[in-house]
């Protein structure tokens, strides 16, 4: 297929969905991972079947070799930044196999250009009734092939109501072909009419202004002026000196450079680094706190509603002994409670809001907005993240990172975006204990046991929310006395942020969750991770377990792990 590695990437959970139902994805489409249960000659019938070729040494697009239980493989859709090399290359994965699992996928680049010739076979992607995508006549259906011809089916003419246009297609220009990639169902072209062209016009013509008005953004930015903040010492050393923990020195270092930046009359452009629970969102706060304090309002924005409802706690705990008023915005608020907390916003009545994409509106405008920090960037569209810099040049700008994509880093590292970083662990921090251990129920029933004796929470964590109910089942039978909650993305959002509020509060003790919970959830309580599979996720308590739970039918993922 022919979009780029980030666009699967990106609409990963539309693919998933559309599987089910559409034949097309069905066919061409293969989601793998560790642990899954598939045959080597299945697998390699599948990449077969989807046009990949077999070679003896893998160098182009849409080739695979195999080494005995090694299947080497250059995705069709590779090309991609590696931020340990900062190379643009074709990524080239080794997938091996361990009976009849996958026992590990690793991926790694190669650079040269002599590297990038894709060789898959595009007429394998088509099947009659596909829609598809002529480079010249736009959208038809795909209706076979008829001797040297493939034949594309159009739109009526209006003078023909029942006689499509069809068009042949010499097979040696299948270059001039692609499937189409949409979710939704698409308007099918007309040949003779200049839809097609102008539609091509249009798109090049959106992605050249849009490249021309990023270049404006970022001039306005690079002169634009602001006036500095005001320090207001006693206050905000009286909200540091509330916090339940003492500053690391990395924390300190990190902080000093914030308010450097924000003493100065340009506008800032930082970068804060750390791993979960090494105290970056506090120092957003005490950030805030002082553009609070100087007059501006702050905005917040986080990738998902529970991540927003956690900032929007935090937030409001560390400062509402100040009078600071602390706003959320996400899909959770009914219509009414919208309106109002926008009226405020307009008023200067709300200090900082906290919210999802709906801080993004058209309907929202602030007073007086003075500082962005933006959690978890990468979740968000370049058009998303640079709507403020458009409306308010001298706008400052804090990004909060675990682990910065690429564009980002490459920003920092160029000197064009400033960069700090928390390295070092709240004190009395201890190092997490991982053990990897073929799945033993005594095992799991004695970390629950010795986690809720030192009144701690365990997080449960199922790769797949289908697995789900199993495990549910296995977890009672183990008979620990732990109330148990469930997470998953497809629940309600409402239940999602009441399960984790009650989580939060202690009202659970043991919480089945999918990876939902990767995404910045911090919490001090939760002392205990148990994965049945190969998942890395940060922790922030102060002793951290982590038990890792293998098949016995893979024996070597232990080693690996």
């Amino acid at each position: 297929m022919e979009k780029g590695a980030g666009w699967f990437s990106q609409n990963f959970s539309e693919i998933e969905k559309n599987r089910v139902n559409n034949a097309f994805w069905q066919r061409n489409t293969l989601i793998l991972e560790t642990g899954q249960r598939i045959k080597l000659s299945e697998f390699l019938r599948k990449i077969v079947e989807l046009g990949y070729s077999k070679v003896w040494e893998v160098h182009h697009r849409g080739e695979f070799s195999q080494r005995g239980n090694v299947v080497y493989i250059v995705p069709i859709n590779g090309g991609q930044i590696y931020p340990h090399t900062n190379d643009i290359g074709v990524g080239v994965y080794s997938i091996e196999f361990e009976g009849n699992y996958i026992e590990s996928i690793i991926g790694k680049s190669f650079t040269s250009s002599l590297n990038v010739k894709p060789t898959i076979q595009k007429q394998n992607l088509f099947l009659p009734g596909d829609y598809v995508v002529h480079i010249d006549h736009g959208i038809g259906i795909f209706r076979g092939e008829k001797e040297e011809d493939y034949i594309i089916e159009y739109a009526t003419p209006k003078n023909r109501p029942n006689s499509p246009d069809l068009l042949f297609i010499p097979k040696k220009e299948i270059k001039r072909i692609s499937p189409y990639l949409g979710f939704k169902k698409p308007e099918i072209h007309r040949l003779g009419t200049l839809a097609w062209s102008l539609t091509k016009k249009k798109a090049k013509e959106d992605i050249l202004a849009y490249a021309k008005e990023l270049l404006e953004i970022f001039a306005k930015r690079k002169i634009a002026s602001r006036p500095p903040y005001a320090a207001h010492h006693e206050l905000e050393e009286e909200l540091i000196s509330n916090f339940q923990y003492e500053y690391t020195p990395d924390q300190k270092k990190a902080l000093e450079e914030i308010f450097a930046d924000m003493s100065k009359n340009v506008p800032m452009d930082r970068v804060l680094m750390g791993d979960v629970g090494f105290g970056k969102t506090e120092l957003a706060v005490v950030a805030a706190f002082r553009a609070v304090l100087t007059g501006k309002q702050t905005a917040i924005m986080a990738p998902t509603t529970i991540l927003a409802d956690q900032h929007f706690e935090i937030f409001k705990k560390r400062l509402e002994l100040f009078g600071v008023n602390v706003a959320r915005l996400t899909r959770l608020e009914s219509s009414e409670k919208i309106k109002e907390i926008l009226k405020k916003i307009e008023d200067g009545r709300t200090d900082i809001v906290i919210g999802t994409h709906k801080i993004l509106g058209k309907n929202i405008k602030f007073k007086n907005l003075g500082l962005l920090i933006i959690d978890e960037e990468q979740k968000f569209g370049v058009a998303q993240k640079e709507k403020f810099k458009k409306e308010n040049p001298s706008l400052d700008i804090l990004t909060l990172f675990a682990t910065p994509i690429p564009r980002t880093l490459q920003l920092a590292l160029s000197g064009i975006r400033a960069i700090s970083e928390i390295s070092t662990p709240p004190e009395g921090r201890m190092k997490i204990e991982t053990f990897v251990l073929p799945k033993n129920k005594r095992l799991i029933k004695e970390a629950i046991l010795y986690e809720l004796k030192r009144k701690g929470q365990i997080y449960f964590l199922a790769n797949r929310i289908h697995k789900i109910p199993a495990l549910l089942e296995e977890i009672k039978i183990l008979k620990t006395g732990a109330k148990i909650g469930v997470l998953h993305g497809r629940m309600p959002e409402a239940k999602i942020i009441k399960t984790m509020h009650d989580f939060r509060e202690g009202k659970s003790d043991l919480l089945v969750s999918t990876t939902i919970i990767e995404n910045g959830m911090d919490l001090s309580n939760v002392n205990t991770l148990i994965v049945e599979d190969a998942t890395r996720l940060g922790l922030s308590q102060a002793r951290g377990v982590c038990l890792f739970f293998v098949p016995y039918s893979a024996p070597q993922r232990k080693s690996r792990l």
